[in-house]
């Protein structure tokens, strides 16, 4: 008889505050039952706001993150939220997602031959507080363009990447895009889950 792998401890408190079905399947794959609660945050409002102020990609992401984490415990206080974001860094500049397949396009080109970063921050918020914070960084070296492959690949998927600060899925057809990549996958995918487990497991959330 198969032996069931679920982990059970006190996951059944966690939400994580996200719309992102990557990243709860990213948990629940690790055997994380989570409740998935999709935060109020107006992402693009405070992205503005920090860019004004002259913030660092790593300070954006780490706010973005933050601010979902936070905004459940208001009315969930009884329990553990995980809050996650990931930008697009390129020269410098904070990619937002493309409106058009015009605008995916030529995101695509400016990378095209260069390197670009993934900037992906995750915050554990208890009883309304920051408990733990962790950003990764995973630099990416894209191919340079050959002929009409971006245009193709841009038009095949635009509905799939439409939705992808940057313009491409790593986990699908975009992973053929890149020369080089220079860190953590499940990072790409959006939840930094290695230390993430670890420190749910270290505090006692999680068995382990």
């Amino acid at each position: 008889m198969e032996k069931n792998h679920r982990v059970l401890h006190k996951d059944e408190r966690i939400i994580l505050a996200s719309s992102s079905t990557i990243r709860a399947d990213l948990l629940k794959r690790a055997g994380v039952d989570v409740e998935i609660e999709a935060p109020r945050v107006d992402e693009e409002a405070i992205r503005k706001a920090m860019k004004s102020q002259g913030a660092t990609p790593r300070e954006v992401v780490d706010t973005l993150a933050a601010a979902k984490a936070r905004k459940i415990p208001l009315r969930r206080s009884d329990k553990i939220v995980i809050g996650s974001d990931q930008i697009v860094e390129h020269n410098g500049i904070i990619l937002s997602k493309p409106k058009t397949i015009a605008v995916a396009l030529q995101q695509l080109e400016n990378m095209a031959g260069q390197r670009h970063r993934i900037l992906t921050a995750v915050v554990v918020c208890e009883n309304g507080a920051d408990q733990w914070r962790h950003i990764e960084t995973v630099e990416l070296t894209m191919r340079r363009d050959k002929g009409s492959y971006l245009n193709e690949y841009v038009e095949r998927n635009w509905e799939r990447i439409k939705e992808t600060v940057g313009g491409y899925k790593l986990e699908e057809e975009g992973v053929r895009l890149m020369k080089r990549i220079d860190g953590d996958y499940f990072s790409v995918l959006g939840l930094p889950l290695v230390p993430l487990l670890g420190y749910l497991t270290d505090r006692g959330i999680l068995a382990g």
